[in-house]
Order: C-alpha cells, then sequence, then structure tokens
C-alpha cells in the first residue's frame, strides 16, 4: 500500500516573488491611469459657463471669442439613450476648424464618447453619436462641445436629460 504525499506548498520565496509581481502590476496600473486621465477630460484654451441652453429641447449657440457663433443640435429631441442620434453644428462669422462633442454622464462615469464632426463644407459639421444606458431611466447628460479656431480651442458645455430605453 503506497500512501501519497501532501501537496507542496510553495516555497515563501516563490510567494514573496509572486506578492512583489501584483504590487509591481497594481503601481504600473496605477502610473498607466494617472498619465492617460488627462485624455478624458476636453482640453480647451477657453472655458465658457455652463449653458441655460438644454441640447435636449432645442438646437443651442455658442459665441466665439473674437467674433462668430455655432449652433449645435442633437436629433431626435427628446434624447434618446442607445439609438443613433445626428449631431450638427453650423459655424458662422469665424473660421471653424474642427468640431468634437464630449458627451459626459453627470452623475455616473458612463466611458469615453467624444465623437469628432466631420467638416461638410460652408461651416457645417456632422457626425453621429449613441449614448449608453442608464438602468435607472433617465439620466442627466452634460455635452461639452470643443470648437477650434483659428486662435483657440473653446470648450462649452450644456446639460440634457436622456430618456430611457
Amino acid at each position: 500500500m503506497t500512501t501519497s504525499a501532501p501537496p507542496a506548498k510553495p516555497a515563501p520565496r516563490n510567494k514573496l516573488l509572486i506578492d512583489v509581481l501584483v504590487l509591481a502590476a497594481l503601481a504600473a496600473l496605477g502610473i498607466a491611469g494617472y498619465r492617460l486621465a488627462p485624455l478624458l477630460t476636453p482640453k480647451s484654451d477657453i472655458a465658457l459657463p455652463l449653458s441655460t441652453c438644454d441640447l435636449g429641447k432645442s438646437p443651442c449657440a455658442i459665441a466665439l471669442p473674437g467674433g462668430g457663433r455655432v449652433e449645435v443640435a442633437i436629433d431626435p429631441r427628446p434624447i434618446p439613450a442607445l439609438k443613433p442620434l445626428k449631431l450638427l453644428a453650423v459655424a458662422s462669422g469665424g473660421e471653424v476648424r474642427k468640431v468634437e462633442i464630449d458627451f459626459a454622464g453627470v452623475d455616473m462615469k458612463m466611458g469615453f464618447n467624444r465623437p469628432r464632426l466631420e467638416p461638410m463644407g460652408d461651416g457645417r459639421f456632422t457626425g453621429q453619436a449613441n449614448l449608453p444606458v442608464c438602468l435607472t431611466g433617465k439620466m442627466l447628460w452634460e455635452a461639452t462641445v470643443i470648437v477650434e479656431t483659428a486662435g483657440a480651442l473653446v470648450a462649452a458645455p450644456f446639460r440634457f436629460e436622456s430618456e430611457g430605453s
């Protein structure tokens, strides 16, 4: 009759090595998160105050420093979750090079969602987006319109409420 030996326990040296590797991996993740965090917040030369205009109810306008304006619209209204959204920006009275809209949940992080609108000529920029669904139904969103002009990068925040699916 043979008896089997109990399974060998890892040597304390191997356990220490595993613990050090886990700590090093956590430190690397922390450093990577710290370095990549600025990509999630829109950078701008000029940050305008929160607008009282509700993008969920009507188009909204941004007065650009140095003259000009950009009117922004999201369709359909009211703004639904999980359905394609049509984004439109129309610039007038100034040179606009690029338009992006950064969508962020006000009370809940919903991930990076910043579509770049494509220039169509005559100051028109169009694009598409989708908003993730919130399990609680309606959700408050902040859409920061980022406009690149010849002289500055302007960020204009707007708030709206999305309808649950």
